[in-house]
């Protein structure tokens, strides 16, 4: 499957915004997690951890499964393919990671520290509600470092397959070396 140009670049734009709102939110988190740990105002603190959860129930996953769709868009419309480059394979995975462990540590973390400070417990002493935003924003600052520098080459799948992505004259002359 070929995407057009304009769906190509309207696919590309999409990814793009949606990557960087997933990243900026993240950003946001973690500077609300550091605020609600570093601070000794139970009331900045209950603010800090609610703002958490309004981020994590209504705005990561949409964001995340954006970024995640217009990538596999992207991916099998243009000539990267999904599993003809290993960064574009390593985004791919990583990706689904970093939604499952939104889903299933991050999100649940924050519900939890929600609870915690609302019972006037004050933060769980885990650490989680700082961890997830780190291991989160390390992953999509790899992510956005491999998709700038393009490292690693194709894999086996997509060495493969080049000749025959160049036309007829270029796979006849690789079987003829071969």
């Amino acid at each position: 499957m070929k995407l057009s140009r304009p769906a190509r670049r309207a696919s590309l734009v999409v990814h793009v915004v949606a990557s960087a709102g997933w990243l900026g939110l993240t950003s946001g988190l973690l500077a609300l997690a550091v605020t609600a740990s570093a601070t000794g105002s139970a009331v900045t603190v209950e603010a800090s951890v609610r703002a958490m959860k309004l981020f994590a129930d209504w705005l990561l996953l949409p964001v995340a499964l954006l970024t995640l769709l217009s990538g596999l868009l992207l991916s099998l419309g243009t000539p990267w393919g999904l599993a003809r480059h290993r960064w574009v394979y390593t985004k791919f995975w990583l990706t689904l990671a970093t939604i499952t462990a939104t889903a299933f540590a991050l999100r649940p973390g924050v519900n939890t520290a929600v609870t915690a400070v609302a019972a006037g417990e004050g933060l769980p002493e885990s650490g989680d509600i700082l961890m997830g935003p780190v291991v989160s924003l390390s992953a999509y600052l790899f992510m956005t470092a491999i998709s700038v520098l393009k490292p690693w080459g194709p894999t086996r799948r997509g060495r493969r397959l080049r000749p025959a992505a160049r036309g007829p004259a270029a796979a006849g002359r690789a079987a003829e070396t071969v």
